[in-house]
């Protein structure tokens, strides 16, 4: 069946409980180099306010997902977890999904004004030209089993108190008000936030009041360098499974600032902050400002079974309007 025939075959329909099998049947098991989140995510994007759940079906099969997550007060939709079924990959069923997508959004919020994505590949110059580019991180992937976090924290440590430029204050976790408090500030917009824009975990927000509820629903650890002005702001999610190993967690740390040392020094706190309540084989994955990544990934040389997951890589905020 050509790709046009295989389109006008697709039913559309709202994700429901009874669907997860079907989701994870069209995830691969290399997809995102074993670190997809679907699994981990589907049930509670099922109850997540704002949130719709695209599936598309052939002969009552699910063949493809796309998320939506309505965001900055109802202006902006987040599109999310797009998936095709890997065998109907190149049968037109990505760009049909998105148009039933689009389409439903400006029919049923018609306030929306604009669409933004995460990109973690490389998109062709073709595809970029169809965005606007907000913001680029770059992923530094580190991989070790639980028992040895301890030890390449000590040689974190170590490291890092023997740095000229170490004498900063000592990172403050803060709490749910102080951090709302402080990434709502002019300083961290204008002068941390990548594209004044808040990215966690692939998830792209603008710093404004009406997207702090979905901060909250996220249960971050965040701690910056100094309660007031910092020079430095991390975001850490709750370690979550994925597919990778049977026992492995994925962990996320944002770090927004352009200073390595303190950049370092985040990243410090963000694992002495993990290590008690990990067990298993642990992936992190820390996005940082592309111009500190090769400083950060000279100081995580290590000595103590703590391995490079992936090479150089980032994420692409992109957006365009509906």
């Amino acid at each position: 069946m050509s790709a046009a025939g295989e389109a006008c075959d697709i039913e559309y329909s709202f994700a429901e409980e009874q669907d997860f099998q079907q989701v994870l049947n069209i995830c691969s098991p290399g997809d995102y180099n074993g670190l997809d989140y679907i699994a981990a995510t589907f049930h509670r994007w099922l109850q997540e306010p704002g949130r719709l759940i695209f599936i598309a079906r052939m002969n009552k099969r699910v063949v493809a997902l796309e998320s939506t997550l309505l965001v900055d007060g109802g202006q902006t939709v987040v599109f999310q977890g797009f998936r095709v079924a890997p065998d109907m990959r190149g049968c037109g069923i990505a760009g049909a999904l998105k148009r039933h997508v689009t389409a439903y959004i400006r029919r049923h919020y018609p306030e929306v004004r604009v669409v933004r994505l995460s990109r973690g590949d490389q998109p062709s110059p073709q595809v970029l030209a169809k965005y606007r580019l907000i913001a680029k991180e770059a992923i530094l992937s580190l991989c070790c089993e639980a028992t040895d976090l301890g030890p390449f924290i000590a040689e974190l440590q170590s490291k890092l108190s023997c740095q000229a430029d170490s004498c900063q204050s000592a990172p403050v976790t803060l709490n749910q008000h102080q951090a709302e408090t402080l990434i709502l500030t002019d300083h961290v917009i204008s002068n941390l936030l990548p594209g004044k824009t808040i990215i966690i975990d692939w998830e792209p927000l603008k710093p404004v009041e009406a997207n702090l509820e979905v901060l909250r629903r996220r249960g971050l650890m965040v701690i910056a360098d100094r309660e007031f002005e910092p020079t430095v702001i991390s975001l850490c999610t709750p370690p979550y499974k994925v597919p990778y190993r049977h026992d492995a967690l994925r962990i996320n740390i944002n770090i927004f600032g352009h200073s390595l040392a303190s950049v370092c020094a985040m990243f410090l706190a963000q694992l002495e902050a993990l290590l008690p309540s990990l067990q298993g084989y642990l992936i992190f994955n820390t996005y940082v400002d592309p111009a500190v990544w090769p400083g950060l990934h000279q100081f995580c040389q290590n000595n103590a079974n703590m391995l490079f997951f992936k090479d150089y890589w980032e994420e692409l905020i992109l957006e365009t309007d509906v």
